[in-house]
């Protein structure tokens, strides 16, 4: 067989063998005929790519495979390192980094077949999961035992578990219930080598050899393929309030969010932000009208408990701190439609952005609280200067915030093109000397790859190019993610065949 060698701008003369017909049989072996497509390009268009705007981003495979079991998985990944096949594993693709799209062709392994619930486990307050599973039908499934799982991020309607231990993932509630990792108390995994190991297992604390668990969770799908998931439950919380509150201006609604923290002594469900640009394009979209005529900023305040007397106790003072801090009113949803009324604000940015130009690059920074002033003025000073808008909004409880560089209708694809990776570069040398870095949640994939080196050193990239090393020799699985793949003629780097 010969070997493929793959040139783009981000590597150079990495070399992995095709997909070919006696390849493609042997997959059919593995997982039937029916869970194969090969040189059937309508059928893969959809494996293509994943939520992330702009054909540069997307790649076709050479072939999906939908496996239904751990032990397909195993076999799938011996025969693509006895090959050296690229092996890239995908969820849902509702991913933002470009993390499910396979950059070097290979194989698309889809884990949609495995979307069974194993076992809800009351008495230790557990769910044993499958990746392909739906985040929001866990919740739903887990609802009527009082439970429910709270590491889900706010896509939770269309990501798959799976993809969301992968990334990590957060979402508006993580303040106070924290990121998905919060929860994973076991996972069976399958190594590039095909082996298969099981970490951790149903009991809360564990300090037996290194934490594997959490070096897995938010690897992206680079260091193994999870075929089980075991993830911490806690009882449902069974009332909630949410509050909207507009701001004259940004520094005003930041400087509230500690406050609340530590004067009030409260820690909220969720702290959301949105800036003016953000507000009032989304109003327009909505075709509803602000709340307030002076709104520079706004804050969406979700308080939950046991009892909505304890939900009161938490949120009365809230209300008491923001007015005293300059709020120019406060609104309180306490019933399920005013809720989601309220919610549907903060959750219809991104469309209402959309319908101005579907053109934009959709970001996750993450900067110390008290920082979020600065950025917006950096933000500002960006938007004027490379003339595109940048909404600014999200999680302002943990500095996790969604600055979107949107394309203006009249500026054309060639100065887009050219202009937004210096846009992205300065944007990240700013977020950078505030103390922050690139991604909170989204992760890097292959869409900010080129940016690593400016937030992290060659030191600590090369420290985990040594972890994908000793995991992954042959470099198979999801290449092209979070750093380059390195030459082949480096056998420090490369490993060796194993067949």
């Amino acid at each position: 067989m010969g070997d493929r060698t793959l040139r783009g701008s981000d590597t150079a003369g990495v070399s992995y063998r095709p997909v070919t017909q006696a390849v493609a049989t042997q997959l059919c072996e593995i997982v039937g005929a029916s869970n194969v497509l090969y040189d059937e390009a309508d059928r893969m268009q959809d494996y293509a790519h994943d939520e992330v705007a702009g054909e540069e981003y997307a790649h076709m495979p050479e072939v999906v495979v939908k496996p239904a079991s751990t032990a397909e998985i195993s076999e799938i990944m011996r025969l693509a390192n006895r090959e050296h096949i690229p092996v890239t594993p995908r969820g849902a693709g509702s991913g933002l980094s470009g993390g499910a799209v396979p950059v070097y062709g290979g194989i698309l392994l889809s884990l949609e077949r495995m979307d069974r619930i194993l076992e809800i486990d009351t008495e230790n307050m557990v769910a044993v999961v499958e990746p392909g599973v739906v985040t929001n039908d866990l919740n739903e499934a887990v609802c009527p035992y009082g439970l429910f799982y709270a590491g889900y991020p706010m896509s939770r309607e269309t990501c798959f578990v799976g993809g969301n231990v992968a990334e990590n993932a957060g979402g508006g509630r993580a303040i106070k219930y924290g990121v998905t990792g919060r929860y994973v108390l076991g996972l069976e995994v399958v190594l590039p080598t095909g082996e298969i190991v099981r970490l951790g297992g149903k009991r809360v604390k564990d300090v037996t050899g290194y934490d594997l668990i959490h070096l897995m969770v938010g690897s992206e799908g680079t260091l193994g393929i999870f075929g089980e998931i075991i993830l911490k439950l806690l009882p449902l919380p069974a009332a909630r309030v949410v509050l909207l509150i507009p701001f004259p201006d940004v520094t005003t609604a930041i400087a509230a969010v500690p406050r609340i923290m530590t004067q009030g002594r409260l820690i909220p469900t969720s702290i959301e932000f949105m800036d003016r640009l953000s507000v009032e394009t989304t109003y327009r979209y909505l075709e509803e009208h602000p709340p307030h005529a002076d709104i520079g900023a706004m804050l969406l305040i979700e308080v939950d408990g046991p009892t909505p007397e304890q939900v009161e106790a938490i949120y009365d003072p809230i209300i008491d701190l923001c007015l005293d801090l300059g709020a120019l009113d406060v609104y309180v949803g306490n019933n399920p439609a005013n809720e989601r009324r309220m919610w549907r604000l903060r959750e219809s940015i991104a469309e209402a952005f959309k319908a101005i130009s579907p053109v934009q690059s959709l970001e996750d920074i993450v900067v110390p609280l008290a920082q979020i002033p600065a950025l917006v003025s950096a933000l500002e000073q960006l938007s004027e200067k490379y003339r595109v808008l940048i909404p600014c909004y999200g999680h302002a409880g943990d500095g996790n915030l969604h600055a979107t560089p949107v394309k203006k209708p009249e500026t054309s694809m060639e100065e887009w093109s050219e202009q937004l990776p210096a846009l992205l570069a300065e944007l990240y040398g700013e977020v950078f000397k505030l103390g922050g870095t690139i991604s909170g949640e989204h992760g890097i994939g292959h869409k900010r790859l080129s940016y690593l080196p400016l937030v992290m050193d060659e030191t600590l990239i090369a420290l985990q190019r040594r972890i994908k090393q000793t995991f992954d020799p042959n470099y198979i699985l999801n290449p092209g993610k979070i750093f380059k793949p390195p030459l082949p003629d480096d056998s420090r780097t490369w490993g060796t065949d194993s067949r």
